[in-house]
């Protein structure tokens, strides 16, 4: 629509066209954002539920070596059992930005002597070492899916806010702009008809006065 500091002129007309190209070229530049985010998530999805099909996997097999500990130790004895040192480790972050969102892949990394069992057990087992593997291995899996975790909730909130800023152009912005050229299209059209009727009639006026 037309505002009141919109003259209708051939300019003004000519200034809406560039607006109107400029508004069209954000509008794909969303829309094709908006796919490259959604092909993203659909990628990183693909991995967090493997990866959570693998974790619960190991949880039932470290459920089972625990079973198997508890038989072997019972809980005193298991309680009392070396731990797996984790003070050794540290969470590797490597990052990289998609489409303005930072993407991160985690993974928890330490040597292999840091990671071991911090004293020879007395009671030496398969079954306890078997637990405490299975239970390191749990560990090591879940921060691989926390970097996926949140790489998920930054991509959907950052498709969310393209999904908005795409609909606001092709919806509300490019519809006003469509709307006020052609309201301006038509007042000039009629401004030109009008020239046109009133210079033909002075030409008839000069012809029948001669």
């Amino acid at each position: 629509m037309i505002g009141p500091e919109q003259a209708p002129t051939r300019a003004a007309v000519l200034a809406l066209r560039q607006e109107r190209s400029v508004v069209s070229e954000a509008y794909d530049f969303l829309d094709e954002k908006r796919l490259l985010l959604a092909a993203e998530m659909l990628r990183q999805l693909d991995a967090y539920q493997r990866l959570q099909a693998k974790l619960q996997s190991l949880g039932g097999q470290a459920r089972l070596r625990l079973i198997a500990a508890v038989e072997r130790h019972g809980l005193q004895g298991l309680s009392v059992y070396p731990a797996a040192l984790l003070e050794g480790m540290r969470l590797d972050r490597r990052q990289r930005n998609f489409m303005g969102v930072i993407l991160v892949e985690t993974e928890l990394l330490g040597h292999e002597s840091q990671t071991s069992a911090p004293r020879l057990a007395s009671n030496p087992s398969s079954e306890a070492e078997a637990c405490r593997k299975a239970f390191t291995d749990m560990i090591q899996h879940s921060a691989v899916l926390a970097g996926l975790s949140g790489n998920l909730h930054r991509l959907l909130e950052e498709y969310r806010l393209t999904e908005r800023r795409a609909r606001a152009l092709e919806n509300v912005i490019l519809p006003e702009i469509e709307q006020s050229l052609n309201e301006m299209m038509s007042h000039l059209e009629e401004v030109d008809l009008e020239d046109a009727i009133r210079a033909r009639l002075q030409g008839f006026s000069r012809g029948q006065s001669a």
